[in-house]
């Protein structure tokens, strides 16, 4: 019998500046902290995957280049446009301006300490 995975559970940003990258989440993403954090890493109560950032583990250089290079990581929002509008009023550097996709209107930003998130529109489930 072959075992496999369902899909991703948890997602962890490593980051130097644990109270920084909190406080970058809470105040220019809108999340919120869950009810529970182990005393290295922040929790948000995010769905349907949780995400948290979290002091880096044994043997990660966080130095040694970009943080997540080579990982896309995309979050849906209701409205993209409003999004955008938000984070540039913050001051947080837009990558990539507002496109289409097969997804819905899309951009990238650098997120806390540089990981490259991108976001989409979600689009209405189709009955």
């Amino acid at each position: 019998m072959t075992v496999s995975i369902d899909g991703p559970d948890f997602i962890a940003l490593q980051v130097r500046d644990l109270a920084a990258a909190a406080e970058f989440c809470e105040k220019n993403l809108g999340l919120r902290r869950a009810p529970y954090s182990p005393p290295h890493g922040v929790v948000f109560d995010t769905k349907p995957t949780p995400m948290a950032v979290r002091e880096p583990l044994p043997g990660t250089d966080l130095d040694s280049g970009r943080p997540g290079l080579g990982v896309a990581m995309w979050f849906s929002t209701p409205d993209t446009q409003a999004l955008h509008d938000q984070l540039t009023a913050n001051g947080v550097e837009i990558l990539t301006p507002i496109t289409e996709s097969p997804f819905g209107p899309m951009f990238s930003f650098a997120g806390p300490e540089g990981y490259v998130l991108t976001v989409h529109q979600a689009q209405p489930q189709e009955s």
